[in-house]
């Protein structure tokens, strides 16, 4: 900004002490210093946002870059696959029978999911199967309990309360 040096400061301050007067002098100081901080903020607010718009700039490119990047890297992958598409079809040109041997052709052009088939399993026939005695001892239960009940069943016995 401005060069200004400490004899430069005392001259100014001179000055301004016989113009404004010392009553005045307080009040004028720190109004021109209040205006000094805003004139600074206002700086750093123009510079961060140059900055910010230079980095947006920046990131700008680098998404054009990458996309270009990736629209060659696909046309490229696009003519490697038919290169490959037109080589297979030359090179199983010539076989004849061995294209039954392998499979049809039709078969391995067919894109489609295999469809799904129950597997025709219930859960329920295959607990209802199992042996009454098995279920016994093994602690299956085979009827419900609601929680009161079961706490009930399982509190420890009083030994003034015969059951």
């Amino acid at each position: 900004m401005i060069d200004l040096g400490i004899s430069k400061l005392a001259l100014i301050g001179a000055v301004a002490l016989i113009v404004i007067g010392p009553e005045k002098l307080p009040r004028v100081a720190r109004t021109v210093g209040a205006l000094l901080g805003k004139a600074q903020r206002y700086v750093a607010d123009v510079k961060s946002e140059v900055s910010r718009s230079m980095e947006l700039e920046e990131l700008k490119k680098m998404k054009d870059s990458v996309t270009s990047a990736a629209r060659d890297v696909e046309q490229s992958v696009q003519s490697g696959a038919t290169d490959f598409e037109k080589s297979w079809s030359d090179a199983t040109a010539g076989l004849d029978g061995s294209s039954s041997a392998y499979g049809s052709s039709d078969t391995l052009g067919s894109l489609e999911p295999p469809v799904y088939k129950h597997p025709k399993k219930n859960w329920r026939l295959k607990q209802k199967a199992m042996p009454q005695w098995y279920k016994a001892r093994t602690g299956v239960r085979t009827r419900t309990q609601s929680g009161a009940a079961r706490v009930a069943r399982f509190r420890p016995r009083s030994s003034s309360a015969p059951r």
